[in-house]
């Protein structure tokens, strides 16, 4: 059971990193990891990647990381895809986020 849901994974990673052009290479720079990390985890029937890097490569992605984690997941779902948002915001710095609230309240307004 380990060893498919781990090729789940791969699959997700190869899929996500491909519908953003991203080479083995780039991926690994971005994610600080090596090429060779990268490929295992799309490759091997069984990996067990840190918390640390399967959160670098969903923060890459646009993902969440249970997104990459859970098998049932094939495609990734606008709810999803609020998670991520709402986990950038908090992550901001204030003055960014005292920025990001007076654009939002700006673009409300014009409604």
């Amino acid at each position: 059971m380990a060893t498919k849901a781990v090729t789940v994974l791969g699959e997700k990673i190869r899929t996500q990193r491909k519908r953003l052009k991203l080479t083995l290479d780039q991926l690994a720079e971005k994610t600080a990891s090596s090429k060779s990390y990268i490929w295992e985890l799309e490759n091997r029937p069984v990996v067990r990647p840190s918390a640390e890097k399967i959160a670098r490569i969903a923060d890459v992605f646009g993902v969440t990381v249970e997104f990459l984690l859970d098998d049932a997941k094939q495609e990734f779902a606008e709810s999803d895809a609020d998670q991520v948002f709402f986990r950038r915001v908090t992550q901001l710095d204030p003055a960014k986020r005292a920025q990001l609230e007076k654009f939002l309240k700006a673009i409300d307004d014009d409604e």
